[in-house]
């Protein structure tokens, strides 16, 4: 049946030949690119809480309106605006809900006991990999273009992105990290991101087969019928710079520390290769708090669960919202659109162990906001 845009969000349901419905939702704000409002954010989870229930729903689709993105991240606007009009040093109670919500969400995907499809067509950016990083079908195109770049705004790659770039090939994790380096469809299937690359224009194929197809209404057959369907359609993919560079960037990492890698990673920008010059003049223009978090956060996933990393990461999220940077990343890059961000500290060298502490330590009373996840 065709939906109705609510909030940005649309909400149909695929009707299939086994009687069971596949539950389709839309982003819907291609303004935007598809920005992810807290609106959205809670009528996407309301409806995936109500599909879940509903035995007679095999699967879900995850997708976007617009050929420009899937999701270009979060509302960092409207998080801006939360931090400018709260007190210095209090912590703003609009924003931290926000991350609340979303990392429920965004765990909850991970977690779906049923196939959930995500349709990653063009941009997929920061809260946009939120949605798309935890579906048990990721589909990314030709034109995908997937990132992190949370170290030009002052923030660092969230929405579990410590748990799974910590997981990336090699060292591969921490350079998107510290460059916000984009990927294309085969770096995202190289780091672990995506599963199947397939055209665009296949997409009202894929639907249509999906409502041809006899579903069981168990997880393992319809998982494997789901990715039989998929692969059947996959197309060529290009070339991969990530994999390309695999060996060098392992070596620009290093095991060495942090200041070293920057030091490495940042005489990238000078660098022939288009791709690794912008990493380069990214890490080198990026904030060095950011970058400190960056590190620490996946040195710390290494040994949690995905649950207790979206636990940190909120804590992450709501010191970064409560100190400098965040808030002068997203003026200079969004509002007064300068690019001209002055990041407190100034250099690596000023941020010390006690510094990025603070930004972790915890800003709530009682029971942690995302106790419950697991």
């Amino acid at each position: 049946m065709s939906g109705e845009t609510l909030d940005g969000v649309r909400i149909a349901e695929i009707a299939t030949a086994s009687g069971h419905r596949f539950g389709h939702a839309t982003l819907d704000a291609p303004a935007s690119l598809n920005s992810l409002t807290l609106a959205m954010v809670d009528r996407l989870a309301a409806q995936l809480d109500a599909w879940i229930a509903d035995p007679g729903v095999a699967g879900i689709l995850l997708d976007a309106v617009g050929e420009k993105a899937f999701c270009a991240g979060g509302d960092v606007i409207a998080l801006y605006r939360s931090i400018r009009s709260t007190a210095p040093g209090e912590v703003p109670v609009d924003a931290a809900t926000f991350f609340e919500r979303e990392y429920r969400l965004d765990h909850r995907i991970h977690t779906c006991p049923k196939p959930v499809l995500c349709w990653g067509h063009g941009i997929v950016m920061g809260g946009g990999i939120g949605l798309f990083a935890g579906a048990s079908h990721r589909v990314a195109t030709p034109k995908t273009r997937l990132a992190m770049p949370e170290i030009t705004i002052g923030l660092f790659p969230d929405v579990g992105g410590s748990w799974f770039l910590g997981r990336a090939p090699g060292r591969t994790g921490r350079f998107l990290a510290l460059t916000g380096a984009p990927m294309n469809a085969a770096d995202a299937r190289f780091a672990g991101l995506a599963d199947f690359v397939l055209a665009h224009e296949d997409k009202a194929a894929v639907i249509e087969a999906i409502a041809a197809s006899h579903w069981q209404g168990s997880r393992a057959s319809d998982d494997a019928r789901l990715g039989a369907l998929l692969d059947a359609r996959s197309c060529p993919m290009p070339e991969s710079p990530l994999r390309t560079h695999y060996d060098r960037i392992d070596a620009l990492v290093g095991h060495d520390g942090l200041a070293p890698a920057m030091q490495r990673i940042g005489a990238l920008a000078d660098d022939p290769d288009r791709w690794l010059a912008q990493a380069g003049e990214a890490a080198r223009r990026g904030s060095p708090s950011s970058a400190a978090l960056a590190w620490t956060l996946q040195d710390l996933a290494r040994y949690l669960s995905l649950a207790d990393v979206f636990r940190l990461e909120h804590q992450a999220a709501v010191g970064c919202c409560v100190h400098h940077d965040f808030a002068e990343g997203v003026r200079a890059l969004l509002v007064d659109k300068d690019r001209n961000p002055r990041w407190q500290p100034a250099t690596l060298d000023q941020v010390d162990e006690a510094w990025v502490a603070a930004h972790l330590r915890p800003r709530f009373d009682g029971p942690h906001p995302l106790a419950d996840l697991a």
